[in-house]
């Protein structure tokens, strides 16, 4: 009876040993595709944005050439998440495809949505008050030449933005968020896990901008943290789809006007800062 005792524990402890690390792993295909999203996407998305900068200027052909093989690339990347999580049993509502507690998700929505939209407006605002700041960086020069310019064009970058907001907050707080999640659930508590969840989620979306520069990769890595944090709290990815819809409707609609008044102040101001020198 003595000895049956401790082989028991002994054989409890094994089995719970073998079940942690059997949850600590990753399966081989999300693994895979976390791989493709933190190397292949990242290091794709800056040679096309390369190209872009390289041409002297953009066609409305080629905006909606981008706008099309975006909005195809996205839903085919959120086909193959659904097609490996329903694979492995893993629920629609594990990814935060459900409204758990819909009166927050609404509040949140709202409150998060008129956040992105202040902090918009405030940087358009700032571009006007400070035009030589528009010669700084690579967003500036890419957003006129990747935003619309006309009816069509804003068409369809609303069905881009549509599908972007859809998309990747499915593939990066939805599916990746959940990976990284259960991945350190296996290995730690649960109140880790979230926090784990919440910064891979974060890292990879940041990674997924990256043909932004250093700056952008901050400032999205910021945005991503707080959408990653919102998605945790409600348990939906309703708020931040939405606002990440207004965020880029916003920046398209309102910043091709804003960038070129801008730019011709910027440009107006050197010009008499040079003639003035030869004077």
């Amino acid at each position: 009876m003595s000895t049956t005792i401790p082989r028991s524990l002994a054989a409890v402890r094994l089995a719970r040993v073998q079940q942690k690390c059997f949850h600590a792993s990753v399966h081989w295909d999300f693994a895979l595709i976390l791989l493709v999203l933190a190397t292949a996407v990242p290091l794709l998305g800056r040679r096309r944005i390369r190209k872009l900068m390289e041409a002297s200027s953009t066609t409305k052909t080629d905006r909606l050439v981008l706008y099309a093989s975006t909005i195809a690339f996205q839903w085919i990347a959120v086909a193959i998440i659904f097609w490996r999580t329903q694979a492995h049993n893993l629920s629609p509502a594990s990814l935060g495809l459900a409204v758990p507690k819909p009166g927050l998700a609404v509040l949140t929505a709202i409150l998060l949505s008129a956040l992105i939209l202040v902090n918009q407006i405030v940087a358009l605002r700032r571009l006007k008050e400070h035009p030589e700041s528009s010669s700084h960086g690579i967003l500036p020069h890419l957003a006129l030449k990747v935003f619309p310019q006309d009816t069509v064009e804003r068409l369809g970058f609303a069905a881009l933005v549509s599908t972007v907001s859809i998309c990747e907050e499915l593939i990066y707080r939805g599916f990746a968020q959940r990976v990284f999640q259960d991945w350190a659930g296996g290995i730690a508590g649960a109140a880790v896990a979230v926090v784990v969840g919440v910064i891979g989620s974060a890292i990879m979306f940041s990674l997924a901008h990256l043909y932004q520069g250093v700056r952008g990769l901050i400032s999205t890595f910021v945005v991503g943290l707080l959408f990653s944090i919102v998605r945790a709290f409600t348990g939906s990815l309703v708020p931040a789809s939405v606002a990440h819809f207004v965020a880029d409707i916003t920046a398209g609609f309102l910043a091709p006007g804003n960038l070129r008044t801008a730019l011709a102040r910027s440009k107006a101001a050197s010009t008499a800062g040079a003639a003035s020198d030869v004077v």
